[in-house]
């Protein structure tokens, strides 16, 4: 089979298993602040029933970290394949159970540990999954167009919070609330067994990237990854991690906060609410790869700086929208779908291949896992939290607060974008091995 076969085979494989993961693990963000709420950790105080329920949405964030470095390793050591196959069953294994678990009203306070239990599996698989995924990608591609390639497997990250906010949608829509909260949104997990399975056979018949191969046949792969990740990339590390924060909380605040707070702030349908997110997650589909593209063109730090400052600023205009005109669907909607499907875009097209440029490949896998999944727990586990509590302290002027906190995160990732390029020059001058996508 000729390279252009293969790349073809690994990009369907990433992005088809990439969009399993993510079906799963936002499926239980999507569902959280609209069922767990009340079927398993019923209180006096709605507000704290929805923290509560964003706090075991946030577990899956804290033990992230220890799945990339877990799974980093190993596909360090032995080989991204094979990592890819086995977090996927454990992501897929997990998200099927916690469609059966009864509630607190059945087996009490076990209900929301067994819950706790298996939101934690899904953030141990998820966190060896994303590294794996788009390392396929990156290092089959040409060094030319690795910025459109690894951008690629992103897409699944739209597919699957389109097809977990479109089906919560649809059963919402066709079943009465009280069949929607008793049974209906099990079937939204249960369903994802099928989608393993299919992910499943497709990574099964794919093979090890050459780069890694290389790797394997010169003898040049490190004994512990991750001692050698922090020993050689410190700067790199620190940089990554503050140009992921806006790609985090821009994400949870309009992916995941979003149906919360139009639902129960501004009394948007649910089904309206879930739509818009679906519809937007669509359109984000076509400009995750554009902007992918324009990162090998024109730079990768150049292209996630105005990305990162026109994305968190966007959220002004878009919260100022929902807060003055609620009753009308259409600006709502665009006020939901530009900033999140476009703007948003221009982050987490070129992201994937920024943070692979930043390390070597005898630590990428471990190195890109790391850095995407530890700075996971401030920039997205605790947003929507963060976003609760800011609609509790301001009311009805919280919708400023909320999007002033996006508008930080994208200055604060626009400076790491900088900061990126700065490491790069001096890698560079000292005669060490740099991407060349990386410099503007």
């Amino acid at each position: 089979m000729n390279q252009s076969k293969l790349l073809k085979r690994v990009v369907v494989a990433s992005l088809i298993g990439a969009t399993v993961e993510w079906y799963d693990f936002f499926l239980y963000g999507v569902v959280a602040g609209i069922v767990f709420n009340h079927l398993y950790f019923p209180t006096s105080d709605p507000v704290v029933a929805t923290l509560l329920a964003y706090s075991t949405f946030a577990v899956g964030f804290v033990t992230r970290p220890l799945g990339g470095v877990i799974f980093g390793h190993f596909g360090d050591r032995i080989g991204r394949k094979s990592m890819l196959v086995l977090t996927l069953m454990i992501m897929g294994v997990s998200t099927f159970l916690i469609g059966l678990v009864p509630t607190y009203a059945q087996i009490g306070v076990w209900a929301p540990i067994l819950l706790l239990a298996l939101r934690i599996l899904q953030g141990i698989g998820l966190g060896g999954e994303w590294g794996g995924a788009v390392l396929m990608t990156y290092e089959y591609a040409a060094p030319e167009k690795r910025g459109f390639y690894a951008s690629l497997p992103q897409i699944g990250l739209a597919v699957g919070l389109c097809l977990a906010s479109g089906v919560v949608a649809l059963l919402s829509y066709s079943l009465t609330n009280e069949q929607f909260l008793s049974w209906g949104w099990r079937l939204a997990f249960i369903l994802s067994f099928v989608l393993v399975l299919i992910g499943l056979y497709i990574r099964l018949n794919i093979m090890e990237t050459p780069e890694f191969a290389k790797l394997k046949e010169s003898r040049e792969e490190v004994k512990v990854p991750f001692a050698t990740m922090l020993s050689q990339y410190p700067k790199e590390i620190v940089a990554g991690m503050g140009a992921r924060y806006i790609d985090g909380v821009f994400f949870n605040i309009f992916g995941v906060y979003s149906i919360s707070y139009l639902t129960s702030q501004l009394k948007i349908p649910r089904t309206e609410a879930l739509l818009g997110v679906c519809a937007a997650a669509l359109l984000m589909c076509v400009f995750i790869p554009y902007f992918g593209g324009v990162s090998d063109r024109v730079g990768r730090t150049k292209t996630y700086f105005w990305g990162s400052l026109i994305t968190g600023l966007s959220a002004l205009p878009a919260f100022y929208i929902w807060m003055t005109f609620p009753g009308q669907p259409m600006l709502v909607w665009a006020a939901l779908i530009i900033p999140f499907a476009i703007f948003y875009a221009s982050v987490y097209g070129p992201e994937a291949a920024l943070f692979c440029d930043l390390f070597g490949p005898q630590v990428r896998y471990t190195g890109i896992s790391f850095v995407y999944q530890f700075s996971g727990i401030f920039a997205s586990g605790l947003t929507p939290i963060i976003a609760t509590y800011l609609v509790q302290a301001y009311g009805g002027n919280a919708g400023w607060a909320i999007a002033g906190y996006c508008a930080f995160a994208g200055i604060v990732s626009a400076l790491s974008a900088l900061w990126i390029n700065s490491l790069a020059k001096s890698r560079k001058e000292e005669g060490l091995p740099v991407a060349k996508a990386i410099t503007v």
